[in-house]
């Protein structure tokens, strides 16, 4: 079938809209008319091919939609249905089978490979080799094809294009939170990056009952909206020393810290935030091969740094629950979104790496 995707064609391109052709589907996949799909900081630096994606290639890696076909195989959704597209994990590695799908031995081919995991392409263009599997979706279309694994079925009583970015930045975000640092009441925690992930994380905290919650950005928009969604305190890292203002406002130092730039600096600042027991969860996705100095007596005395892909969520659970908090009011995502038709993609981008827009979601 053809269908409108959004192509990056190469390195540091913009994105240009074509109509190609989609393949048939196999017994494990299923076809997915998009009705919203994020714009997520992991599609630029994948076009930017800081990680090396096969180019030209269809993006897109939090989509929503409506279930159009289904493979012979497929038992989990049936066509009508909503659901969210996730990422995609190989279901049969140690990591897999003992629940925990983040930490998938094989998730950068399932995910950054460009084509399925046996190498064959979706897309046929006429004899031109048109790369998309991205996060087994590339969602920047009209439809998309997903595995059965990665797709996961959700209420239809929230609007369906609001719920793409679960799929990956909100679930990383709100998962970094209450899948793995799990703060205790009362609690104070530090969230490095005022993009969708640091709010996301901002929104848990305060669910998980985290009294004392530090925002920290360079750009007072975001941080104005850290405030209005719990933040207790900004600050501008563009205003003195960081770590210095954290152990001003908390005493010793924060129990938890979240840092979502990427940056190494940065989460030198987010490790040396914390208390002695504190513990800091690095979410921000830096160029393979990044190297941070971290001070080893921080560390040696009770500090604790790790990592965390996807939330170290199993999406057929957490999604859902992360709509059921939405439908309750506590756990508002939506105002972090900002429309847009497909067809004005590179303006999207440019407004989101301005800082204009916090989580654009493209409307097919």
């Amino acid at each position: 079938m053809k269908t409108r995707a959004a192509l990056v064609r190469e390195e540091k391109g913009n994105f240009q809209i074509e109509e190609l052709t989609l393949g048939d589907l196999r017994p494990d996949e299923v076809l997915v008319k998009i009705a919203g799909a994020g714009i997520c900081h992991t599609d630029l630096i994948s076009r930017d091919q800081i990680y090396p994606v096969p180019l030209p290639c269809v993006f897109g890696h939090e989509g929503s939609g409506t279930v159009e076909a289904v493979g012979a195989d497929v038992k989990k959704v049936s066509v009508g249905d909503h659901v969210v597209l996730s990422f995609q994990s190989c279901g049969t590695c140690r990591n897999c089978l003992a629940g925990q799908p983040s930490r998938c031995i094989n998730i950068f081919p399932c995910n950054f490979g460009g084509c399925r995991t046996d190498g064959s392409l979706t897309y046929n263009n006429e004899g031109e080799q048109i790369h998309a599997n991205f996060f087994n979706q590339s969602s920047f279309a009209e439809f998309a094809i997903a595995s059965e694994r990665n797709t996961v079925k959700v209420t239809d009583k929230v609007p369906l294009d609001i719920l793409g970015p679960l799929g990956c930045g909100i679930q990383t975000g709100a998962g970094a939170i209450l899948n793995n640092l799990k703060p205790e009441a009362g609690s104070a925690i530090a969230i490095f990056g005022c993009g969708s992930v640091g709010l996301a994380a901002l929104m848990a905290a305060k669910l998980a009952g985290c009294t004392q919650i530090i925002a920290i950005d360079l750009m007072d928009e975001r941080l104005n909206m850290a405030s209005e969604l719990g933040a207790t305190q900004t600050i501008n890292a563009n205003s003195g020393s960081v770590v210095e203002s954290i152990h001003q406002a908390s005493g010793d130092g924060v129990n938890y810290s979240v840092e979502c730039t990427g940056v190494a600096s940065v989460l030198r600042q987010a490790v040396d935030s914390l208390n002695n027991t504190g513990t800091c969860a690095l979410v921000g996705a830096a160029p393979p091969g990044e190297e941070c100095k971290i001070d080893m007596n921080s560390i040696m005395f009770g500090r604790t740094l790790t990592g965390v892909i996807e939330g170290d969520a199993v999406p057929d659970i957490f999604i859902p629950q992360l709509i059921a908090l939405y439908e309750q009011g506590s756990f508002p995502f939506d105002k972090l979104i900002q429309f847009y038709p497909l067809n004005e993609i590179q303006q999207a981008v440019e407004d989101m790496e301005a800082g204009r827009a916090i989580k654009p979601v493209l409307r097919p």
